[in-house]
């Protein structure tokens, strides 16, 4: 006669963050065998599903985000070291990222197939760069600078995938402050990524001062590799024209901000992110400093651009008005830091260009946004067939839409103008 078999030990949820923290292999089998089962994009998510899938989101930029600005001022100091903790930091980030790109392919909580294919798009992007950047180095040596093409194609993949992750949350989150919250997290990453670019001047100016001055952060190796180069000091430390740091701070990041100022809706969205940002910055400055790193210049005339475009869209200013003012007083702004301060090298000449080609940015997202195109893109993409009283393995509803018959009527339009509550 056979023994009886025992039966399997219940997985259970945790009662409280705190216990899932202490038993993190119970909490692994509880999400593998609550949540990784197979479902189709737009399968049927609760808020507080949604809350900390997107927490996880989060936490993951955050990790790219400290990672990144501590690996520009770090390239400043040493040569470049794969292993060096500010790509550890940054990796750990995509780690995450990597895992929740294909929790939401396989599972399809809290996404459409739009929202999906960009973070689907955005992942493979950063994952096909990293091998490049590293074959660039191998072959090249120190690529200090963030404008190569390797490295573009890694900010490039960032910006995708964090679309993807608003266009999820927007949709899916309920109305309300929670949703605000979020949505103002994602887009400041959304915004940090927009603006890394141009870090490569703001540590340089201060580097190449430093160095001018005898009193040098590099080590000698770094130096050394430099003039072995054929590059001097300042090629070196500022190796892109002085028009790319006006025109990408202000066609590239301004309109970053607009566009957060259309979705999120609240009235000094644009300020809040620049704001935010340059305290991040102001804080990360500290820290460097009392580290020993190189510090760097604080883009202040981001924030005074910021507020015209809150009070552009408030005011509904036609786009080639506000793109004028905004890019004007964003210049006039940066005339009066480097009188008080100091900036990294800008042309002035620049400034007509550079302001009417915001102008024009800005007129065309008007139109875009008035357009049939931007209307379908307010709504979710190909949901999930109602699977009516099937579930899945756990017991959960298996394919049931998210969204407004998951929600509250409406839940998943996204607001692109000022709402009277603001």
């Amino acid at each position: 006669m056979s023994a009886p078999t025992r039966p399997a030990p219940a997985v259970t949820a945790p009662a409280s963050p705190r216990e899932a923290l202490r038993h993190p292999v119970q909490l692994v089998r509880w999400l593998w065998r609550d949540y990784m089962t197979p479902g189709l994009p737009g399968r049927a998510t609760t808020a507080t599903e949604l809350r900390w899938i997107y927490t996880a989101w989060l936490v993951a930029f955050a990790l790219k985000m400290v990672g990144s600005t501590w690996d520009v001022s770090w390239h400043f100091r040493w040569l470049r070291d794969d292993l060096a903790p500010p790509h550890l930091l940054n990796s750990a980030g995509t780690a995450m990222v990597v895992g929740l790109v294909v929790f939401h392919s396989y599972a399809g909580y809290g996404v459409d197939r739009r929202a999906l294919r960009l973070m689907q798009a955005g992942i493979g992007t950063f994952l096909v760069a990293i091998p490049i950047d590293l074959l660039n180095h191998r072959l090249n040596g120190l690529d200090i600078t963030s404008w190569s093409p390797s490295h573009a194609l890694l900010y490039t993949g960032t910006a995708i995938m964090l679309a993807g992750a608003i266009r999820g949350w927007w949709l899916y989150a309920a109305p309300g402050r929670t949703r605000d919250r979020v949505s103002l997290g994602l887009w400041l990453f959304f915004l940090e990524n927009a603006l890394f670019p141009n870090q490569h001047q703001e540590y340089g100016v201060l580097s190449l001062a430093d160095y001018r001055a005898g009193q040098t952060t590099a080590e000698p190796s770094l130096l050394d590799f430099a003039l072995s180069q054929g590059q001097t000091p300042t090629q070196f430390m500022l190796p892109v024209p002085p028009w790319v740091h006006p025109a990408w701070l202000v066609c590239v990041c301004l309109l970053t901000l607009v566009v957060a100022r259309r979705v999120v809706g609240l009235r000094w969205t644009a300020t809040l992110l620049a704001a935010t940002y340059l305290g991040y910055r102001a804080v990360a400055w500290g820290l460097l400093e009392v580290g020993g790193f190189p510090p760097s210049v604080l883009p202040v005339m981001l924030l005074a651009g910021a507020v015209v475009v809150d009070l552009a869209v408030t005011r509904r200013l036609p786009g080639w008005v506000g793109g004028v003012l905004a890019g004007g007083v964003t210049f006039l702004a940066a005339l009066v830091q480097d009188l008080l301060a100091v900036i990294p090298p800008w042309n002035w000449w620049s400034a007509g260009p550079v302001v009417l080609g915001f102008a024009v940015l800005w007129a065309g997202l008007d139109r875009l946004e008035r357009s049939a195109w931007a209307a379908s893109w307010r709504a979710p993409v190909e949901l999930a067939p109602a699977a009516g009283p099937a579930t899945d393995a756990v017991g959960r509803a298996a394919d049931v839409p998210a969204g407004p018959s998951a929600a509250e009527p409406g839940s998943h339009v996204v607001r692109s103008g000022r709402s009277p509550r603001r």
